[in-house]
């Protein structure tokens, strides 16, 4: 996972701010039960003698070096414009005290409420708090905005979800998501495994590392324990009731994020709120790839100033929903713009979309305009290595992370082609693909892929989704399926904001495979589809406003300066897709050498790789196998000196998912720690 700052042509960095800045490091936070989580703070100079609300950002990717370039362009910034900016190490990351025992624990949200309150407390405090938070931030934003602290006042919820069952690193569609479900997990095993900071807690870091290595477990192990959606998963999932969310909340995403579903819904169900999606990776605005970028801090702002400065800003008599409708473009894995342009809609569902039915006949994909038809059954087999070339789940801006020209995955699945376009059309929100299927296994999954075909034949992916087709009627209480019964399915696809030109064509893919992103069924499953009233593909089509072209006018980006770094060494991304045609086998390697580099503030040096290893053979559902290793290192000339290996693999046979977990660590040259979790789970209902 990639924390740098990219450079950009339009961005402005700032030096002199309306309020000078003090910076105050290694602030320890005292919580109900003892234990201290540890902040640092960027105050305007003054705030003794004249409060200021203040800002938290709550995270547990340590704030003293893997995230404190990222922390340098943001914190200052709203310190600057007069806000306490707070950066808080969640309980068992960085220099805080305990260890992190897993994703979104009550624990979490209760150290934040003490957080809260201490804040409230605060000499240079007026008591108003706003949460700030990309990824697991903004996901604990949202968690603790439900909890009602009399503090905390607004919440700006980038790339997040509201459920965290259906639309996380996990699960999708009651699947496991092969992709990301051991990748996430060994990556925060990683991750926890890291030391604190001698410098800063002293010769107890030794002591606590030991501990840390000997009591942070394994997430997967958890989380594949429960393979529907059961109470774990409803903790922390505010969809379970909009309603314990009380105060305004700014949610923003981008097309190429794991997460932009959730701001529809937050949009639909939470009524003091607004949205903005722009073209982006998961990456906060001001410094997202693809372009165009936008002053985001400028907007945070100018949505602060409303809620914790009581000023009118106009923020909130804006439209409610900001997003960016992308032209077509030929299919790449890196793109460094999506041209486009701005829209604006009143409300969430908008007036301006309408949705409209395609329909399923032979090989052909019917317009809305005409008439379903009973035409032969589709006969849809399974290819275990379908899927190879569908990108990463959850682009971060690295180059090679998005879904390269689908024509290489096309003869792997049966695909159904619209007529040239005879008009351009818009697309904002949830295709919904509805099919009347059977299936030859009572364990099956569907996915379906949307493209956008060009004239010279290039095929892009614009939307996707699946279903394990036993969770038909319920993520909680699935059912296996009766084979040759019929059964009528929907699968919510990725929402999208799109143009598809005049002349292009629509491509829908139909597959019970796609590796790696699901986790293949036990067995080789033949799907049944049949055409007519009861298989159709529906489609968000927006009708352009004339007053779309008075939004989206937003100002270039500002940012403080990045702090001082020395670049020991740079990033590495390789991605490879290799078949062995004798023995059928087909691998997916992803390696990212994070670079490696030395802070000039406090002299730590750090770096990381990661390897990920994705196989399988032809026709072997069962051969599937994801493996995951990282290194990581952190040092601070000869007198710390420290490594991280781990190595993560999954397998599973008709009844069980295989999970080996191998942490080891090391001082200097001399290995000090290892350890090996290996734990088989019975498969239920995936």
């Amino acid at each position: 996972m990639v924390f740098n700052i990219r450079d950009s042509k339009e961005r402005t960095v700032l030096t002199v701010f309306p309020h000078e800045i003090e910076k105050v490091e290694s602030v320890f936070i005292p919580m109900s039960d003892g234990s201290k989580l540890s902040a640092t703070i960027w105050l305007p100079k003054d705030a003794d003698e004249n409060p200021v609300p203040a800002i938290l950002e709550y995270i547990p990717y340590r704030k003293n070096d893997f995230t404190a370039i990222r922390d340098s362009v943001r914190h200052p910034y709203f310190a600057g414009h007069g806000y306490a900016s707070i950066r808080v190490d969640i309980r068992g990351s960085g220099e805080s005290d305990g260890f992190l025992q897993d994703e979104y624990l009550k624990q979490e949200q209760d150290d934040a409420l003490d957080v809260l309150s201490w804040i409230e407390k605060q000499s240079w405090s007026t008591g108003a708090v706003g949460m700030i938070g990309k990824s697991w931030g903004g996901f604990n934003s949202l968690q603790v905005a439900a909890r009602n602290h009399r503090a905390l006042k607004a919440i700006i919820t980038l790339c997040s979800t509201d459920d965290r069952y259906s639309d996380d690193v996990h699960y999708r569609g009651g699947n496991v998501l092969a992709s990301d479900m051991l990748w996430w997990a060994s990556t925060m095993l990683a991750y926890n495994a890291r030391p604190q900071d001698p410098n800063v807690v002293g010769e107890s870091w030794k002591e606590n590392w030991l501990e840390r290595l000997e009591k942070t477990p394994p997430f997967v192990e958890e989380w594949l324990s429960h393979q529907r959606r059961d109470d774990y998963w409803k903790h922390g999932s505010v969809c379970e009731d909009f309603s314990n969310i009380k105060v305004p909340v700014f949610a923003v995403s981008g097309w190429q994020d794991g997460y932009t579903d959730s701001v529809f819904r937050i949009l639909e169900n939470i009524p003091n709120s607004k949205g903005l999606i722009g073209p982006w990776a998961h990456e906060y605005p001001e410094v997202a790839t693809p372009e165009p970028a936008i002053g985001f801090l400028q907007e945070c702002l100018r949505f602060w100033d409303k809620w914790l400065k009581g000023m009118e800003t106009g923020i909130m008599e804006e439209p409610r929903l900001i997003s960016w409708i992308q032209d077509s473009e030929r299919p790449a894995v890196t793109y460094e713009k999506r041209p486009g342009k701005w829209v604006a809609d009143p409300a969430w569902p908008s007036p301006s979309v309408e949705h409209q039915s395609w329909w399923l006949s032979g090989s052909k994909l019917k317009s809305h305009f005409s008439t379903p038809a009973q035409n032969a059954a589709v006969v849809i087999p399974s290819v275990q290595e379908h899927g190879f070339y569908s990108g990463v789940f959850c682009p971060f801006g690295q180059p090679g992370d998005l879904p390269a020209d689908q024509r290489l995955e096309n003869g792997k699945a049966v695909v159904f082609t619209s007529e040239p376009l005879e008009e351009t059309i818009e697309l904002l929100g949830h295709p919904v693909f509805h099919a009347e299927l059977s299936a030859d296994q009572e364990d099956a999954l569907l996915v379906v892929r949307l493209m956008d075909k060009a004239p010279t034949g290039e095929s892009t992916l614009i939307s996707w989704g699946m279903l394990n087709l036993t969770h038909r009627e319920s993520h909680e209480n699935p059912k296996k399926l009766v084979p040759g019964e019929t059964y009528n399915v929907q699968i919510q696809l990725d929402s999208l904001g799109q143009q598809i030109p005049k002349g292009h064509q629509l491509e829908i893919a139909v597959s019970p495979t796609y590796w790696p992103s699901a986790w293949p069924s036990p067995k080789p499953v033949t799907l049944t589809l049949y055409p007519g009233s009861g298989t159709r593909l529906e489609l968000p089509v927006r009708t352009p406003q004339t007053t779309d072209e008075k939004w989206g006018h937003f100002k270039a980006p500002e940012t403080a300066a990045v702090m001082e770094r020395e670049v020991i060494r740079r990033e590495k991304r390789t991605r490879e897709v290799i078949h062995d045609p004798i023995n059928g086998v087909w691998k997916l390697k992803d390696f990212s050498d994070e670079g490696e580099r030395r802070l000039l503030n406090n002299g730590v040096q750090y770096g990381s790789k990661n390897k990920n290893t994705w196989t399988i053979k032809e026709n072997d559902p069962l051969s599937a196998c994801a493996q995951c290793e990282w290194e990581l290192t952190l040092k601070r000339d000869d007198r710390w000196d420290t490594k991280i290996e781990t190595f993560s693999l999954m397998t599973s046979d008709e009844t069980n998912f295989y999970l080996v977990n191998t942490v080891t660590a090391y001082e200097g040259t001399e290995q000090i720690f290892t350890k090996t979790w290996e734990k088989a789970i019975k498969r239920d209902h995936v």
